[in-house]
């Protein structure tokens, strides 16, 4: 555990933010155009901290699956970098794209290369390079079965119906691909790829299984199940370094300003955070702000990075002004 606090502190602190959760006026609204999201109830919220000595802290619907969208480009790059790694960002940038997460108004003036993977674009491309020469429903398959080592949990599935409205409403998608494709960028038949897209954003988790995914992230590469590296202690560190500025889309800047950790967040309302060498955390509640962030998990990662000292940027004293 941290220095600056005991377990039974942080126990506490997931207790109360939990509670103010639940009180919070200001949920935001669930994502509107993909019918089985618009469907979700916006009182939820659920809160999972596991620490890095395997301690697991929850409040309010941490065992409640979810859709976990674009969350699951975090695991996605991890293993796009195992195939082909540093080749992955001849394709794909590493800055923060300052636009919307399905914009395509950059793709033209840089000629295909998507600003990083964590936009729709850089992703679709990373599911290129995860399709390889395969199927997409193996590469599907292939992707949740690494979520599920993660994890240590056979229970992580695909979510059938969200799958299904991804592809039936996914116009958006289907046009960055299909420019990305005119580019060159694009290697695969564009339905396939769009078929493991659709396919990885619609993997279903509850926070204690999602923060039991991330916790690689947390410990320099290494999956405390079994002690085995998953990544490089470099290539974390780059993971990390990329959810923290890009992890947000348009709004990555004020995450880091307001929590200071590397966060993905997914427009079925989780966020998945890191607080290197001491925890991997997720919340979910599925109100949106206007960025397509989690209102309540953005702010329930703020009061968390501020009651225990984690902001990678250095504790905090006073509220952020």
């Amino acid at each position: 555990m941290s220095e600056s606090f005991r377990m039974t502190d942080l126990r506490a602190i997931v207790a109360e933010i939990t509670e103010e959760m639940a009180a919070a006026p200001d949920r935001g609204r669930p994502a509107s155009y993909i019918p089985p999201l618009a469907r979700v109830d916006v009182g939820q919220f659920g809160m999972a901290v596991v620490t890095a000595d395997g301690d697991v802290f929850t409040g309010g619907a941490a065992d409640e699956a979810f859709s976990v969208q674009s969350v699951s480009k975090v695991f996605a790059l991890t293993m796009a970098l195992g195939r082909v790694g540093d080749q992955l960002w001849d394709r794909v940038g590493r800055e923060p794209s300052g636009s919307a997460f399905n914009s395509i108004v950059q793709l033209e003036s840089e000629r295909g290369i998507p600003r990083n993977p964590f936009i729709n674009a850089g992703a679709i491309v990373v599911a290129d390079v995860n399709l390889g020469r395969g199927r997409p429903r193996e590469s599907v398959g292939e992707l949740v079965r690494f979520i599920r080592s993660l994890a240590d949990d056979d229970s992580i599935a695909v979510d059938a119906e969200v799958a299904r409205s991804e592809s039936e409403t996914g116009f958006r998608n289907v046009a960055l691909a299909n420019y990305m494709k005119s580019f060159g960028n694009l290697r695969g038949p564009v339905e396939d790829v769009l078929a493991l897209y659709f396919g990885q954003c619609a993997v279903a988790m509850s926070c204690r299984q999602l923060a039991m995914a991330g916790r690689y992230l947390m410990a320099g590469g290494v999956n405390p199940v079994g002690g085995h590296r998953v990544v490089s202690a470099a290539r974390a560190r780059r993971i990390n370094a990329l959810m923290l500025t890009c992890g947000h889309y348009d709004a990555s800047g004020d995450f880091a300003f307001r929590v200071g950790l590397p966060g993905k967040s997914g427009v079925g309302g989780g966020i998945l955070a890191v607080a290197p060498g001491r925890a991997s955390i997720a919340v979910w509640s599925p109100g949106l702000n206007a960025q397509g962030n989690s209102q309540l998990g953005t702010l329930a990662l703020e009061r968390l990075a501020m009651r225990t000292g984690w902001s990678v940027f250095g504790r905090m004293n006073a509220s952020p002004g």
